[in-house]
């Protein structure tokens, strides 16, 4: 397991509380962060050296406000690290271990959602048992019912006052009036799903749990998952949000934007797009959510690139106007890099040495660039590309359009310009190149 391992110099603080934790095994891990969450993120607060026992302490400013809070433990942060509950009031103890997760030892918060969790999974576990078995005894459907009913009302009770009163609450779970089959009973637990979730409520914003609850909506009770079912569980994500709460809904629907990004479903994810994200990131003046969604839309596969302008001035190889007027071959590798990139200055050789041998394909390389005087003397290498420059590099408007973040990054297109392949890197570009 990768070590986060970084360094901070913070003033003196007044001790209020503290959080303390064993991580096991000790080898495993360097330092404990504490991050203050948000609805779009977290805020960074302190870290705790783990001893050779893995053991840390932090102690918590007197002015720490109560809210969701967040353990990093490992590079990277994104996937781990853990929620808990902090009121103000008391400290928080814990023991950690990789496989088995987290136990709270101090903290009546986190260890009374703990026992709630467990004991719900224990009832859930028995509803299973009772349905697998094929039984149909109404008496016996009743009693579990009961139990599961009575356990969600005494965590109510006992959680009256305290912050995760709202977590419990959210997590109500459905129950049945009448005995049903596993069909109607499997049919009307995915109805219920999220309908308990208060979504304006600031500290399950904060937490991962509304961000669990719609993921596992949308991808892990999806028994038919094509696409058409998988754009109705998105509009009923949005349904069960309602009409307000407009940060949240954005920051939810950009998650699922993401994981159909990361599977490669550019169907959902412009179609998250364009019935309500972007419409969202505008209103709520999100610039960099509007450019990302908006970029990744232009640059789908199989959507038509965005034309590029070809000054005559600093474009050689081409008479043209621009790339939708090429059309010299049968595919085009749009290459965006710049003369100042050693992995560029690397890989185009290994890029002219791939396709020399293919007169089917032509190479048209932007040049990310702050001035042309590198770019000019570069360029001399490949006399058989287009090239042209884009100045103000990672200002220029091609380059957001793109949405570039690296360079060298590869597009493949048809004889029409539209996107084939975007490969990730060289590896991937000569799988796309020998599949043509």
């Amino acid at each position: 397991m990768k070590k986060l391992i970084l360094v901070f110099f913070l003033p003196t603080i007044l001790v209020a509380q503290r959080v303390q934790g064993t991580f096991t095994p000790a080898t495993d891990y360097t330092y404990a962060f504490l991050y203050s969450a948000t609805p779009d993120g977290a805020n960074y607060v302190d870290r705790g050296q783990l001893d050779r026992d893995g053991n840390f302490e932090i102690a918590l400013d007197s002015s720490l406000a109560p809210g969701i809070y967040k353990i990093v433990y490992a590079i990277p942060p994104e996937e781990n690290n853990f929620d808990f509950i902090y009121d103000g009031k008391e400290s928080v103890a814990f023991k950690f271990n990789y496989d088995t997760g987290v136990e709270f030892t101090e903290s009546e918060e986190n260890k009374l959602w703990d026992s709630y969790l467990k004991s719900m999974e224990m009832v859930n576990q028995t509803i299973s048992n009772y349905y697998s078995k094929g039984e149909t005894d109404e008496e016996g459907f009743k009693s579990i019912f009961k139990v599961m009913a009575d356990t969600q009302n005494a965590y109510e009770e006992s959680s009256k006052g305290m912050l995760v009163s709202a977590f419990i609450k959210a997590n109500r779970p459905y129950l049945p009036k009448k005995y049903e089959d596993i069909s109607t009973y499997s049919n009307n637990l995915k109805e219920h799903y999220l309908s308990e979730i208060d979504f304006s409520n600031y500290f399950l914003q904060c937490s991962s749990f509304i961000v669990d609850r719609v993921v596992a909506y949308v991808f892990d009770i999806n028994l038919d998952p094509t696409n058409d079912t998988y754009k109705a569980h998105v509009d009923d994500v949005v349904t069960a949000i309602g009409k307000d709460a407009e940060d949240i809904k954005a920051t939810l629907l950009y998650t699922l934007w993401q994981r159909f990004v990361n599977t490669d479903n550019h169907e959902l994810a412009n179609y998250i797009t364009d019935k309500y994200l972007l419409e969202l990131a505008n209103l709520i003046d999100n610039k960099v959510m509007a450019q990302m969604i908006t970029s990744y839309k232009n640059t789908s596969i199989g959507t038509k690139a965005p034309d590029i302008e070809f000054n005559p001035e600093t474009t050689y190889g081409t008479e043209v106007s621009s790339l939708n007027f090429l059309d010299s071959s049968e595919y085009y590798l749009l290459i965006f890099w710049s003369s100042e990139c050693g992995h560029c200055l690397k890989e185009l050789p290994e890029v002219s040495q791939l396709i020399k041998d293919k007169s089917n394909i032509r190479v048209v390389a932007f040049g990310l660039e702050n001035d042309v005087r590198g770019w000019t003397d570069a360029i001399e290498a490949y006399p058989d590309f287009v090239h042209t420059v884009g100045l103000e590099k990672w200002d220029n408007p091609i380059v957001q359009t793109y949405g570039i973040t690296a360079t060298p990054t590869y597009f493949l297109l048809d004889k029409n310009k539209f996107i084939l392949e975007k490969p990730y890197d060289y590896a991937e570009l000569v799988k796309a190149i020998n599949n043509l």
